[in-house]
């Protein structure tokens, strides 16, 4: 792997440090894959692209984001997430974290 070893997982809920949403990790690149013109618009506190991303659900909106680690930090209230997509993306909720569905080929 190219980036820094992922802190959190899909499933996990987490706590954005910045906006204090709470949201669920579906997806995690071991360094930043969006576009340049996305990193100058959007990552305006200039997080390092060589580092892991998530792609969260944000929760009690119908919104997904990218988000850089070192915006991120775990939530441990043990409470679940709404969002639309949850049960689309997740089989349950179990221990805190969410269990991804398995993808077909």
């Amino acid at each position: 792997m190219d980036g820094a070893e992922c802190k959190y997982f899909v499933g996990q809920v987490i706590h954005h440090k910045r906006f204090g949403y709470r949201g669920v990790i579906y997806d995690v690149d071991p360094i930043f894959q969006g576009s340049e013109e996305w990193y100058e618009v959007m990552a305006r506190s200039r997080p390092p692209r060589d580092q892991p991303w998530y792609h969260v659900l944000v929760g009690n909106l119908s919104q997904t984001t990218y988000v850089a680690e070192r915006n991120l930090e775990s939530d441990e209230s043990g409470e679940p997430v709404w969002h639309p997509l949850i049960d689309r993306l997740f089989s349950g909720f179990r221990n805190g974290h969410y269990i991804a569905r398995r993808r077909e080929n």
